[in-house]
């Protein structure tokens, strides 16, 4: 049997689900005992997306995965030091005069949560769409390091 995370994706590649109701149902059928809940954290922590089809309506769908160049990375890993989320805005702390370079670097991974950012020497501001995906960038950026 599938790993509940793997069939949902299978799932999502295969039908267009348009509530995560119905994906709990797809799931249940499937012989998964699922909630809602545990719905909502899977379609986070597989980062799952929401586009539309051609009548308007949205269905999910699996986040293209682009690469990301690997001199990027190395900024990233190298100059980065701590993030704290703040409302909207994640505020992070990088080695001295490292913070254009991690900005640059974060611009160029091209987050669907970010909006912009602001560096100075050794802080970066990045404008955020909300709180929720505030945390969110947070843990990815984490993951790259």
């Amino acid at each position: 049997m599938l790993s509940r995370k793997d069939m949902i994706l299978g799932i999502i590649k295969t039908k267009k689900i348009y509530t995560q109701s119905e994906l709990v149902g797809e799931l249940n059928n499937a012989g998964y005992d699922v909630t809602q809940a545990t719905i909502s954290r899977d379609i986070n922590e597989l980062d799952i997306i929401k586009v539309k089809d051609t009548d308007g309506r949205r269905y999910y769908a699996e986040r293209e995965k682009t690469a990301i160049p690997e001199h990027f990375i190395r900024v990233l890993k190298g100059g980065y030091q701590s993030s704290e989320a703040a409302g909207n805005l994640l505020v992070i702390k990088t080695v001295a005069g490292m913070a254009m370079a991690v900005a640059a670097a974060i611009d160029a991974f091209s987050f669907p949560e970010t909006v912009g950012c602001i560096a100075g020497d050794d802080t970066i501001f990045v404008a955020v769409r909300d709180i929720t995906s505030c945390s969110h960038l947070k843990k990815r950026i984490e993951q790259l390091l």
